[in-house]
């Protein structure tokens, strides 16, 4: 599947590679629908160029693997890890290869799982236990950045256990951050444009919502939290939202910033300095959150039926990323034919 704009999704037809040295070809099951695949496609991701070839969420089977690779793995139903690491910079010795110095991300700078088949290197496969179904083993991936960023959080400000968290953004990756937060523990309140999209949050456990661009908004949020946040998660990268995030934001405390921005951001450095305020960028995760993600997911602690929102088959890829801009939608997946 090629994306060259949200209304312009088409299949190419290629020929099938083998996989090389270290290399695992697999046999795609299920692709979901990332918030990123629908920036690039509206032209608005700053590191995705168009056209690409979408999928970095994937789930699938291992068909081949290429020379060094055991054959035992033929036939492993596995999740990709689409972070594509140089290995050998300073970050990726320190163990942060989310943030290599010469990151790639599969399915978004390189072709991605939305085909009938993919080659990645093998030490990007996770296998996948037999109770964690191709739905449930989808969302790992998208879980395991809200994983990454409360871990974070944590490292800055010390325990969340019964702290005060805001979640700014309850599209997809807010949800996640609002479950993911929720199991450390916190007392987490959510913010939305969309009432159908507070009232989701608040099925999935938010100890309460409110509108951020209601006039009363920061003293409506206070009030819930019972006084300002430890913590507050900003899925929406946006002038309004960094300032209002600050407003919320306990002195001493850390905004986490996890959307993408679309160009320069004023932020409010008087008050960041003044109130000696972390200010943390959070990029995807490394292997411990997607395992963490995993562990999460097969606690039943997700529930899934509030986050996959609509289903399309592998032909019906262009109906999928229309329905990825409606916000009504959560988490739209593209299942492949047996």
């Amino acid at each position: 599947m090629v994306v060259s704009a949200l209304d312009d999704v088409t299949i190419e037809t290629v020929d099938e590679d083998l996989p090389g040295a270290g290399e695992a070809r697999v046999r795609t099951t299920v692709v979901g629908i990332c918030g990123s695949d629908l920036h690039a496609a509206c032209g608005r991701h700053p590191f995705i160029d168009l056209p690409y070839r979408p999928g970095h969420e994937a789930v699938g089977v291992i068909d081949a693997v290429g020379e060094g690779v055991d054959e035992s793995w033929v036939g492993t139903r596995v999740a990709v890890e689409p972070n594509l690491a140089c290995g050998h910079c300073t970050q990726c010795r320190a163990g942060r290869y989310n943030i290599c110095r010469d990151l790639l991300v599969f399915g978004c700078q390189t072709p991605g799982a939305l085909a009938d088949s993919f080659i990645v290197a093998v030490d990007r496969l996770v296998p996948l236990a037999e109770d964690l179904d191709d739905r449930h083993a989808i969302l790992i991936e998208p879980l395991a950045t809200p994983v990454h960023t409360v871990r974070r959080a944590a490292e800055a400000v010390g325990d969340l256990r019964d702290r005060p968290v805001v979640v700014i953004g309850a599209g997809p990756i807010g949800l996640f951050m609002l479950v993911a937060a929720r199991h450390a523990g916190a007392k987490v309140v959510v913010a939305d444009l969309l009432e159908s999209k507070r009232a989701r949050a608040q099925r999935l456990g938010a100890a309460g919502t409110f509108d951020p661009t209601a006039p009363d908004a920061v003293q409506t949020a206070l009030e819930l939290l019972g006084g300002p946040a430890a913590v507050v998660i900003d899925c929406v990268s946006r002038e309004s939202s960094v300032a209002q995030a600050v407003d919320l934001v306990d002195k001493g405390g850390a905004v986490m910033i996890v959307g993408v921005a679309e160009g320069a951001t004023p932020v409010p450095l008087g008050l960041i300095q003044d109130r000696e305020l972390a200010l943390i960028g959070n990029l995807m995760y490394v292997r411990e959150d997607f395992t963490a993600a995993i562990d999460l997911l097969s606690s039943g602690a997700v529930p899934v039926d509030e986050i996959i929102s609509a289903e399309f088959d592998f032909e019906q890829s262009a109906q999928a990323f229309a329905a990825s801009a409606d916000p009504e939608n959560v988490k739209v997946l593209v299942t492949m034919g047996s």
